[in-house]
């Protein structure tokens, strides 16, 4: 197989299995009965991309088996990428296109790019995972704890995260499930959260702990916030595909070793909640991100501390998503 291709299908997760069962169909098990909502098998994972060819024109489309389906040449009346998508709200004209099969090119012909981009804002919750405060002896917080990063910090499947070595040597990994913003919320109610999510990504909150913890005040957006500090990808797995968000499982390794593997349902503060907080105090546009916290793992709070060098892979996975894959590189 061309092994551009086995790269990409070993980033992106297939789930040809994985559909939601029809309204009123009831499963019995030992913890009772569940009902499962009706949604069509239709296994929509968005991304972007640029054909080898063309390397400045960032392409949206979604992927179908070894191929991509490049949405605005099968329908030049969609836009090309998919913050457009979603301002317009055009995503149900999308899955509507795809039950006439049009036409996809593949994998090989194309780079994939970060999912996403042009968002107005890149938000993060801090210390919400158990596991994560247990390894630091914190007691989680009350409520979320929100900080932000530049959304010019966002990078793609197997871009480099640069390390600036002349000012920090104390770089830190940390995988976050990534909720996307599908139209805009402003005083939304926890029950009402998940009607205002697109879907899910892969991110990694590259942190310079240093920076973070004891060079800006105690502030974190210069720890969070250096070039290239937000890889997402490699897709996005839409909210009816994704399963039950909050119990998914979550690892990152760095170079082969496996640094941190936790489930989403130690999330301390759930998304409905902390779409809700958000909500209350700004509006939440279409595009807009939420990294919802790192499990434990990370590198700061290891015995001895480990941090990123140049020439390191990261390889982060959240199941029914897929790998995002990041190379480390000096500035």
């Amino acid at each position: 197989m061309n092994n551009t291709i086995s790269i990409a299908r070993r980033a992106i997760t297939s789930i040809k299995t994985h559909c939601h069962i029809k309204k009123g169909f009831n499963i019995t098990s030992n913890v009772g009965i569940r009902k499962f909502s009706i949604s069509s098998c239709r296994n929509m994972k968005f991304v972007q991309f640029i054909y080898n060819e063309k390397p400045n024109d960032i392409r949206v489309g979604y992927l179908d088996g070894d191929n991509v389906v490049d949405i605005n040449k099968a329908d030049s009346n969609l836009p090309s990428n998919l913050l457009d998508i979603l301002k317009n709200g055009d995503v149900e004209k999308v899955k509507r296109l795809k039950s006439s099969n049009p036409a996809s090119v593949p994998l090989s012909s194309i780079k994939l790019a970060a999912p996403i981009h042009g968002n107005d804002k890149v938000l993060c919750v801090g210390l919400n995972y158990k596991d994560h405060c247990e390894e630091q002896k914190l007691t989680p917080p009350e409520v979320p704890m929100i900080f932000s990063k530049f959304a010019s910090t966002i990078i793609g499947q197997k871009d480099a995260v640069k390390l600036r070595t002349d000012v920090t040597d104390k770089v830190d990994w940390e995988v976050e499930l990534t909720v996307v913003i599908g139209k805009k919320a402003s005083n939304v109610k926890s029950a009402n959260a998940f009607d205002y999510v697109f879907g899910y990504t892969v991110a990694q909150d590259i942190s310079a702990r240093d920076w973070q913890k004891t060079r800006n005040g105690g502030q974190f957006l210069l720890g969070k916030s250096m070039d290239t500090f937000c890889p997402i990808g490699p897709c996005i797995t839409t909210s009816d595909e994704i399963g039950d968000s909050q119990n998914l499982t979550i690892k990152c390794s760095v170079n082969g070793v496996q640094k941190q593997s936790s489930n989403t349902n130690q999330l301390v503060h759930k998304i409905e909640n902390v779409i809700e907080r958000l909500s209350s105090v700004m509006t939440l546009l279409p595009g807009d991100i939420i990294l919802t916290g790192t499990p434990g793992g990370v590198g700061m709070y290891r015995s001895p501390p480990e941090y990123l060098k140049p020439g390191d892979l990261i390889q982060s996975e959240i199941q029914n998503i897929g790998v995002l894959e990041t190379r480390v590189e000096k500035f």
